[in-house]
């Protein structure tokens, strides 16, 4: 019942707009969203996703950005910046420990690439998570 409703919601309009969703519509996007959600703290290259989806760089790149809305690049760090957000909510670890298991080589790396994303330091958003969630919702 899950994959027809998956499938109708697909092909109508409400489908047709950018998001992992419509990604996995597309197998050589979905192959490589496979790897980064399996994955996420591997160092992914575009080459290795596109191995993965069995397509050249150019074209995964492409096709990625056309039906998920993103880079592939943009979106392996939305995705461990969300990860990571999560850990932080559960108030799971250090910062520098969800850092590695984010894909981050530093604390201080992860820490850049949240507040860009998030808009607020990590340590910060541990303490005050409804401010960032706020921000993104605004």
């Amino acid at each position: 019942m899950l994959v027809h409703v998956l499938r109708s919601h697909l092909e109508s309009e409400a489908g047709t707009g950018p998001g992992w969703l419509a990604g996995l519509a597309d197998p050589a996007v979905a192959a490589a969203l496979a790897c980064v959600h399996r994955d996420p703290a591997h160092p992914w290259t575009v080459a290795e996703l596109a191995r993965a989806g069995s397509v050249s760089r150019t074209v995964l790149a492409t096709r990625f950005k056309k039906v998920v809305g993103q880079a592939p690049h943009e979106y392996l760090t939305a995705w461990r910046i969300e990860l990571a957000a999560k850990q932080l909510r559960k108030g799971e670890g250090t910062v520098a420990s969800i850092a590695q298991a984010v894909g981050y080589s530093s604390d201080s790396a992860l820490s850049t690439a949240f507040k860009r994303v998030m808009g607020t330091s990590p340590r910060h958003y541990r303490e005050h998570p409804e401010s960032a969630d706020m921000a993104q919702i605004c």
